[in-house]
């Protein structure tokens, strides 16, 4: 579990293609300081498992499904990534509660600049819209984010926006962005829980 808080930038030192995986290697000492064989690492929002790693890089296999789903598949060497360690239980929850499961790919609509802040639209499949509310938590390449506005229901468009300050754009990925990019998207768990026990309860009564 993590908290959507980026601890670093890393960067892909090395991709090898496999026939239904990927083996990637990442540039991040920062996040390696008490890493174990088998840690959880979330690379972009996406939850990994550390297979290997020294003071500065670590390896992991991600699946097919986790390529097709996300943008990890999408990669190139050289690349920055945002890294963050999984929370330990005595942390503080700054973000918040970020499981590292991608939802759905959305991508970038604009990216509008300000003097003090950015701000960034960004559409998303029909399937995941419900779950998105203007000043609820969403998470965007790992970034816990509050959303900032989203379309009316009655619009054929699902879109959210999101503004960031200068540090969130300095010190992760998303401040590279550009409109037509890929972004990887987790929705609040817990929206998610309420949404299956109240369709469960539905059922129940017809």
């Amino acid at each position: 579990m993590f908290t959507g808080i980026v601890e670093t930038l890393g960067r892909v030192n090395a991709i090898e293609m496999r026939e239904d995986s990927a083996h990637i290697a990442i540039w991040g000492p920062e996040v390696l300081a008490d890493a174990v064989p088998g840690v959880s690492i979330s690379v972009d929002g996406v939850c990994l498992t550390v297979v290997d790693f020294d003071s500065q890089s670590f390896t992991a296999d991600v699946m097919l499904e986790t390529l097709h789903r996300s943008t990890l598949g999408l990669l190139n060497v050289g690349d920055a990534v945002n890294l963050e360690r999984a929370m330990s239980a005595n942390g503080r929850l700054g973000g918040h509660i970020v499981q590292g499961h991608v939802d759905a790919g959305g991508t970038v609509l604009e990216v509008a600049e300000d003097a003090h802040w950015t701000v960034i639209r960004i559409s998303v499949p029909r399937e995941i819209a419900p779950f998105i509310v203007e000043k609820g938590s969403i998470t965007v390449n790992g970034v816990s984010l509050t959303v900032v506005s989203v379309t009316e229901p009655q619009t054929t468009a699902h879109e959210f926006s999101v503004s960031l300050i200068p540090t969130t754009l300095r010190e992760t990925n998303l401040g590279n962005l550009n409109v037509g990019d890929s972004v990887n998207i987790e929705v609040d768990a817990l929206a998610k829980y309420v949404q299956r026990l109240l369709a469960f309860k539905e059922m129940e009564t017809t």
